[in-house]
C-alpha cells in the first residue's frame, strides 16, 4: 500500500486482536478510512467492512481493498495489468506537471503513467475492476517517486527507488463482500448502523488533500490547475476540513459521535493532536465507558529526515523522534473494554492502558 502519513501499518495487528476482543461484532465502519489499511485487515479476519473516505483516491483504494471481491475482479484485473504493462510511455499532462514543472517522478515513468492512465480512462471499466487497476498504478507510483513520503515537497536529488522502471502489480484484493462510500463524515455515519465503528480522523493542521494531492489529480485525472513549487491542485486553497482546525475539531468530532449508530467504538489518535487525551475522553465518555491503550510509537518519516530549507539545505533539528499513540476503547460493558485494552498493549511493554 501506498506510503502514508498516519498509516496504522504497524498498529493494525493490535486493532484486530482487540476488535476481536468485543462481543457480537460482526460489521464495522471504518469511517475515514485513508488505504484502507485498517479495513483491509479486518475483511480479512471475517467482518463485513464498510469503508468510507470523501477524497476520491482514498475511496479508489477503499473499493479496490474493501468492496472489490477477488472471485469477481481477479481474473480480469490480472489480464488488464498485463495488458497496460506492454503499453510504452507517452508524455501529458502528468509528465509536463509531476515530472518536468516539478520533480515528483522521473520524466521516463512519468510517461508511463500518462499513458497507462489514459488507456485506464479510454476503457470504460466497471467501477470495482477501475478501481483494482487504479490502484495498482497508484502503487506503482509510488513505488517509483521522489519524496519522503508526502508530497508537500520532493528530494532535491532523485531519490534512488525514482530511477527504477515503474511496475505494475495485482493488489491483494481479497474475496468476499463490502462496501466503499465517498461521504462526508456526518453523514456515513447517520447511513451505516454497524456493530463497530472505527474512527482514525485527520488531528492537525495538515490536510490530507494536500499532503496527496498528486494521487487526488491520478485519479481524477481532471487536469487541474496548480500552484506553487510542488504544483498543487488549486482546491487545495479551497478545501477546509474542521478536522485540520484547532477551533473546530471539537464540534466537528461530537457531531460524528452524536450520529454513529454503533454500539462499539475504537478511535485511533495521538499526542500530536489538537484534542489531548483528557478531552478526548470526556467527549468519548458521552458514549459509554472507556479504556485507553497508550503505545510509543516512531514519528512519521519526514521527522526522521529532518528540516530543510527549499535549496535542499538542513536548517533546523528535529524536537522528538518518538510520540504517543492511543487507542480509545468505548462500549456499554466495562468488562469486554479491559480485554481488547489488554489485547492492544500486550505485544508492547512501553505500552500501557486505563479505564474510566
Amino acid at each position: 500500500m501506498i506510503k502514508y502519513i498516519g498509516s496504522k501499518r504497524v498498529l493494525v495487528p493490535r486493532i484486530v486482536a482487540a476488535i476481536g476482543e468485543l462481543p457480537a461484532v460482526r460489521s464495522v465502519l471504518d469511517l475515514f478510512s485513508g488505504t484502507s489499511r485498517v479495513g483491509h485487515a479486518l475483511k480479512r479476519t471475517g467482518y463485513r467492512v464498510t469503508a468510507n473516505d470523501h477524497l476520491a483516491y482514498a475511496h479508489v483504494l477503499a473499493r479496490c481493498y474493501v468492496q472489490a471481491d477477488a472471485r469477481k475482479v481477479r481474473g480480469p484485473a490480472e489480464r488488464l495489468l498485463a495488458e497496460l504493462s506492454r503499453l510504452p510511455g507517452r508524455p501529458g499532462y502528468f509528465t509536463r506537471t509531476f515530472c518536468e514543472r516539478s520533480r515528483f517522478f522521473h520524466p521516463r515513468n512519468g510517461e508511463r503513467i500518462d499513458a497507462l492512465r489514459e488507456a485506464i480512462a479510454a476503457k470504460d471499466l466497471p467501477p470495482d475492476l477501475a478501481a483494482v487497476v487504479l490502484t495498482s498504478l497508484m502503487e506503482a507510483a509510488d513505488r517509483v517517486d521522489s519524496t519522503t513520503g508526502l508530497q508537500m515537497a520532493y528530494l532535491k536529488r532523485w531519490a534512488p527507488r525514482a530511477l527504477q522502471d515503474l511496475a505494475l502489480r495485482m493488489p491483494d484484493v481479497l474475496p468476499g463482500p463490502g462496501t466503499a462510500a465517498q461521504l462526508d463524515a456526518v453523514e456515513a455515519a447517520a447511513c451505516f448502523p454497524v456493530d463497530l465503528a472505527y474512527l482514525d480522523p485527520p488531528y492537525n493542521q495538515h490536510s490530507y488533500l494536500g499532503n496527496y494531492h498528486v494521487w487526488e489529480t491520478l485519479v481524477r485525472w481532471d487536469q487541474p490547475a496548480m500552484y506553487g513549487i510542488a504544483c498543487k491542485r488549486v482546491d487545495c486553497r479551497a478545501y477546509h476540513s474542521p478536522f485540520n482546525s484547532k477551533r473546530a475539531i471539537r464540534g466537528a468530532l461530537r457531531d460524528v459521535l452524536a450520529a454513529l449508530r454503533a454500539r462499539w467504538l475504537v478511535v485511533s489518535f495521538n499526542n500530536e493532536g489538537f484534542l489531548d487525551r483528557a478531552a478526548l475522553e470526556a467527549l468519548l465518555a458521552e458514549h459509554g465507558h472507556v479504556a485507553v491503550a497508550e503505545i510509543d510509537f516512531k514519528r512519521y518519516v519526514g521527522a526522521q529526515i529532518g528540516i530543510y530549507n527549499p535549496r535542499g539545505e538542513k536548517v533546523g533539528r528535529v524536537s522528538h523522534l518518538r510520540n504517543k499513540e492511543y487507542l480509545y476503547f468505548v462500549g456499554p460493558e466495562r468488562a469486554p473494554l479491559e480485554r481488547a485494552c489488554e489485547r492492544a498493549v500486550a505485544a508492547d511493554g512501553s505500552a500501557q492502558l486505563s479505564l474510566s
